[in-house]
């Protein structure tokens, strides 16, 4: 019977140690982007923040109106509520009713536009921007590059910070296509 068995695993256990222990001494380079800050300091990420509280601010004023006009028939039905026949109390009331309705509808049309708006805007800022970080990521020899925005890093050094690169590279390319 062959006993040698329990020295396989060790010895498999010791070569993928030395292994992690050669590859642990090697220098990994490391970069960072903050996709946020590209977003808000670009020339483009600051178009598509306009545009997008453009579409929120016209939406905001369509829901205002509405409520004005609710208001005006909740008004309406309180006060002249003694002097109304019954038929024309129904019939606010259903009015009433229909415009908060429509109210809703639209509230909630509204949002769900503003959000696939907002993805399909940023998916195509993302679409343009990281064929710049990593350029610049193979240009400068890095290993990995890391979204701050995305990482949950409590520190990082500020040389790895390639944001301000990218906002300047991203802002030449669109300039150059203008």
């Amino acid at each position: 019977m062959y006993r040698s068995s329990g020295k396989i695993p060790l010895l498999v256990l010791l070569v993928t140690f030395l292994a992690f222990t050669s590859f642990a001494q090697e220098s990994i380079k490391i970069g960072i982007v903050n996709s946020n800050e590209v977003i808000q300091k670009s020339t483009e990420g600051k178009a598509v923040m306009a545009q997008l509280q453009d579409k929120d601010k016209s939406n905001s004023s369509k829901i205002s109106t509405m409520d004005e006009k609710i208001r005006e028939l909740e008004t309406k039905l309180n006060t002249q509520r003694l002097t109304l026949t019954q038929e024309s109390i129904l019939q606010l009331t259903s009015e009433l009713e229909r415009k908060r309705t429509e109210r809703k509808r639209f509230a909630e049309d509204s949002l769900r536009e503003l959000q696939e708006l907002r993805f399909r805007l940023f998916t195509k800022v993302q679409d343009e921007v990281i064929p710049i970080i990593e350029g610049l990521g193979k240009e400068r020899n890095l290993d990995i590059i890391f979204d701050l925005a995305n990482s949950g890093a409590v520190y990082i050094n500020p040389i790895i910070d390639l944001t301000a690169e990218v906002i300047r590279r991203y802002d030449a390319s669109k300039a150059t296509k203008k």
